[in-house]
């Protein structure tokens, strides 16, 4: 390490073969499975990526390194840096020189285009982050020098071309329209969109010209699936004149492809598709496009598009590769059917028969393949079926063309199905243990036909009549989760259980707690898919709200299934392939959510196996959901047993100290701000001073490493808040010397506009905690600091927390002290707060806590203060009670000025892990005032009559002259209510 630390020890590393040498060598370490060797060579390359020409040596190793796996190990390292580090964000420094963007722009297209393709995507994909942001109005020549490699006539230069403008342009697939868009997309339809069509023009006539050459056949046709993929996203927003005008030649030359069929690009493989198939699919899509969109400019062809794609549907196998081909066929006859001027093309009813028993039928069935994933690669299937995820399932668009055709043949297409649904189940009944295939295609018939709307939350809320739910439930589902024997037939099993989790807002209450002891009995099933879905319907069960609002399911009507489920619910984590099941972790958290105390007898032996499943996971976090729920299964333990008896969070933390000490040590960065959030929890339970083990880790807090990544910021806060809260005078009389530490922290933080009101919060914490003493020195420099920033960049939320904070320190330290530290920086200083800032904008403040901080600091200014009595400040005396009475009664001013509308406070760049808040480590509002002062107008009251009993004459006098009828009025209200007068 020593060798390599010298060399690129300055912040620029030079271009010389010395370098290469290194770099390649902590590359190849990268790559060790073994974590000491691989996770020091990755710090080592993180160290060094902030230094000038660090990209620039990537991609020399990227071309001309002789190793190919270390090539395409560069290609990857690259894109990453791209993704982490291109966007520059305001208030954070530049993380790659501007030399070095530039060499970047200037090479990377070329380069991208003369190496092979595994390199190749890689660097497409940077070209896309890049152009993301640069593109177009600071890389304005990219589009130009990409259309120009058209005429190249190489189809590998032109198919990265197509490559990196389908991942540039494929967000115009999702953002939200506004002027930049469409400029934007004007600019690339004016530079593209001719050059794309006498492209795909060109590529077809070679298409003919080479039928018979397999190996160019290969190449054209990816090309033709790319050009049809830009199709796609250029005409997504809108319908551009241009293509409008092209439409024959697009559509003409789409329908001819859709019925091609060239032997040649037949593959013998059962799974992967095709390019035919890919190419097809591609197309379907955009006919569906042009269908749901531009209906009215589409129908010259939208009949013979059904035409060729309802062949295509009734034609095509039952193999795996032709999945994609047939969903996106199918979601185009959805797309068409649901239109109400294409509603003709299916009235007949012979017309609707066949929909239903040549396409939707067919591709309800259970298919070998989908047996395979079930038992082999449970992820995908549960990802496909539970999640809806993108990978489109013949099921999945055979369930959407039911919806389609309900909407307007409700009525014949349930009588058609019920027809199906009780034949399939008759067949099942003649010989369960051959036909279990057809109870499953009648069960996924009704769920799909039955659900009429649907939410994540409660499951289906509208249903169709195909089948009575109860009685289906009570005849065909119960009969599979009651079989003593739960792993015979797990396919049925699993409808059953996804059943009652889709139909549990349909079902009566009985049903369900019924079905809870079998589902807890499911948990120990061998198929991963079926004690999957157990746990996913419990979690989904334990959610639902009964009448008034508390969860439908009561503890005490879980208390005799508590031991059991619990018992299983950890030990379906030892199950094979569940070992990091997120579903099951968020049961568990779910579970004990609801039991709330009753799992207090449980927790001294569970909180021994959630700390072993961390420790193991944290040596090589993959599952963040998985983590989420862990951490949130924590903080729930020790929030239900410390509110039982405070006095066990000592336990607590002897069983997770040593492994939060790892976790920190390692920097595990995905699990670092979790256990700030987790320490905090725990600290914040303790009644009397701050344990040692928490002093000996508050230096490390302060560590500017921890500080420079955005997602540890909120926690840490709090965690410092903690320490405040608890060992304030631990930390001035034992840890003075890192008060100037402290300090820093919240320079850091207040320099940024993201976070700024962390740097607050921290603040306050100090003002309201730390002894007097011990901050006196360093009071003048805080205030230096905010006024630094006030010049710089005044942001409506800086301001906010800026009037909290004087207001806090007036209420901490008195109003002299206020007053008069603000006349030391700079004479009349203390004025010029008031007028310029507390009067105009103290509307601004929001939240019950904040107001009264604000209501009580400007009482105490208004009537402890002498300075506002006889001195040029009294003018400010009367417009600052206004703008007091205006706090307590006035709406509150919201608006925000224009061009600070979009910072975004968690707007974090790339890569980095955000901050993800554990809502059972949540914090109570804190109010620093507390009972002292319930009733902020009151004391207003009071505090006024004090005064003016001080000075008799003065108060009504400055009253009658300037302050307004209205506020006058509330004014008198106040000191009513406070059976108080003014002298």
């Amino acid at each position: 390490m020593t060798v390599s630390s010298c060399i690129f020890s300055n912040s620029t590393m030079e271009l010389n073969d010395g370098n290469l040498q290194t770099l390649t060598e902590f590359m190849r370490k990268t790559l060790d499975p073994d974590p000491s060797v691989r996770r020091p060579a990755e710090k080592f390359l993180e160290s060094v990526e902030g230094n000038q020409n660090y990209p620039i040596l990537l991609l020399t190793l990227l071309e001309k390194s002789q190793d190919n796996v270390i090539r395409v190990c560069a290609a990857v390292t690259f894109k990453n840096y791209i993704k982490r580090n291109w966007r520059i964000i305001e208030d954070e420094p530049n993380k790659i020189s501007d030399p070095d963007r530039t060499t970047i722009k200037a090479n990377i297209v070329n380069l991208m285009l003369s190496s092979p393709e595994q390199i190749q995507k890689q660097l497409s994909d940077a070209i896309s982050i890049i152009g993301r942001e640069d593109f177009p109005l600071k890389w304005p020549d990219l589009l130009t020098e990409m259309v120009t490699r058209f005429q190249s006539g190489d189809f590998h230069i032109i198919n990265g071309v197509l490559r990196t403008a389908h991942s540039l342009f494929k967000r115009y697939r999702h953002e939200f329209k506004s002027n930049e868009l469409w400029l934007e997309i004007k600019l690339v339809l004016d530079t593209f969109a001719n050059p794309l069509t006498e492209l795909f023009k060109a590529t077809i006539e070679l298409c003919q010209t080479h039928a018979t050459d397999i190996n160019a056949l290969k190449i054209l046709f990816s090309s033709l699936t790319l050009i049809s993929k830009l199709f796609y996203s250029l005409n997504f927003q809108d319908l551009p004149e241009f293509f409008e005008d092209n439409m024959e030649t697009w559509m003409s030359n789409f329908h001819n492809l859709l019925t091609l069929d060239n032997k040649l690009l037949q593959t013998d493989d059962e799974e992967e598709a095709g390019l035919l198939e890919l190419l097809k699919s591609q197309i379907c899509d955009n006919a569906a496009l042009y269908a749901q969109k531009y209906d009215e400019e589409f129908q010259p062809y939208l009949p013979r598009f059904v035409t060729a794609i309802w062949n295509l549907l009734v034609s095509t196998g039952q193999e795996v590769k032709y999945d994609l081909l047939v969903s996106n066929a199918i979601q185009f006859l959805a797309s068409v059917c649901e239109r109400p001027h294409y509603k003709h093309l299916f009235e007949d009813q012979n017309t609707l028969t066949s929909i239903c028993e040549k396409v939707i039928v067919p591709n309800m069935e259970f298919r070998s393949a989908d047996e395979e994933a079930f038992e082999d690669n449970s992820e995908e299937y549960i990802r496909r079926d539970l999640e809806g995820s993108d990978i489109d399932t013949r099921r999945r668009a055979a369930c959407d063309l039911v919806r389609g055709l309900c909407k307007f043949f409700e009525g014949p297409v349930t009588a058609i199905f019920s027809g199906y649904v009780n034949s399939m189940l008759g067949e099942y009944a003649k010989n369960p243990r051959m036909n279990w295939k057809h109870k499953d295609a009648a069960i996924y018939l009704v769920t799909s036909l039955a659900s009429k709307a649907q939410t994540a939350k409660h499951g289906i809320t509208q249903a169709n009549e195909l089948v009575n739910l109860t009685e289906f439930f009570v005849n065909h589902i119960l009969t599979d989760l009651k079989s003593p024997n739960v792993n015979e037939f797990p396919v049925l099993k699993s409808d059953a259980i996804k059943y009652v989790m889709i139909f549990r807002s349909q079902l009566p209450k009985e049903q369900l707690l019924q079905a809870v002891p079998l589902l807890v009995a499911h948990l120990q099933a061998e198929s991963t898919v079926e004690h999957t879905y157990a746990a996913h319907a419990l979690e989904r069960l334990f959610t639902m709200r009964g009448p008034n609002n508390s969860t439908l399911i009561t503890p005490v009507e879980m208390a005799p299934f508590t031991e059991q489920l619990l018992n299983n619910l950890f030990k379906a984590l030892a199950l094979p392939g569940s070992s990091e099941n997120e579903y099951i972790m968020k049961a568990i958290m779910r579970s004990f959510s609801l039991l709330q105390e009753a799992i207090v007898p449980y927790i001294p032996t569970l909180i021994g196996q959630l700390t072993h499943k961390l420790l193991l996971v944290s040596k090589n976090p993959s599952k963040p959901h998985f983590n989420h729920y862990l951490f949130e299964s924590l903080c729930l333990s020790i929030r239900i047993t410390c509110k039982a008896n405070p006095a066990t969070v000592g336990s607590f933390e002897e069983a997770l100290f040593p492994v939060f000490t790892e976790i920190l040590q390692n920097d595990v960065q995905e699990f670092v701000p979790y256990v700030f959030q987790v320490m905090s929890l725990l600290l914040e339970i303790h009644t009397s001073s701050i344990p040692n083990s928490y002093m000996a880790l508050f230096p490390h807090l302060l560590q500017p490493v921890l500080w420079e990544r955005t997602g540890n910021i909120p926690p840490l806060v709090r965690l410092l808040q903690a320490y405040l809260e608890k060992g304030a005078a631990t930390i001035a009389s034992s840890a003075a010397d890192k008060i100037p530490g402290l300090l820093g922290v919240f320079q850091k933080l207040i320099a940024s506009k993201a976070n700024d009101h962390q740097g607050f919060y921290l603040m306050n914490s100090i003002i309201e905690h730390m002894p007097t003493e011990s901050i006196v020195q360093y009071r003048k420099q805080i205030f230096i600091l905010l006024f630094q920033r006030l010049q710089s960049s005044k942001t409506t939320k800086f301001i906010k927390s800026f009037m909290v904070f004087i207001n806090l320190y007036g209420v901490k330290y008195g109003a002299i002290a206020l007053q008069e530290i603000f006349d030391s920086i700079q004479p009349k200083m203390f004025g010029m707060v008031l007028e310029k800032i507390v009067i105009p904008e103290v509307q601004k403040v929001s939240g019950p806590v904040e107001k009264k901080i604000c209501a009580v600091g400007i009482t105490k200014i208004l009537t402890e203060c002498p300075a506002m009595m006889d001195t040029e400040y009294t003018k400010l005396w009367t417009p600052l009670l206004q703008a007091l009475i205006g706090l307590f009664e006035l709406p509150e001013d919201d608006s925000i000025p224009d061009d600070e509308h979009f910072i975004d406070i968690e707007d974090t760049p790339g890569y980095q892990t955000a901050f993800s808040q554990l809502a059972f480590a949540g914090k109570k509002e804190h109010d620093p005032i507390g009972e002292a002062v319930n009733n902020p107008k009151l004391l207003l009251a009071q505090s006024l009559h004090k005064l003016s009993t001080a000075c008799p004459g003065r108060v009504p006098s400055m009253l009658s002259t300037s302050l307004n009828a209205e506020a006058l009025q509330y004014l008198q209200g106040y000191l009513q209510a406070a059976s108080v007068q003014l002298v």
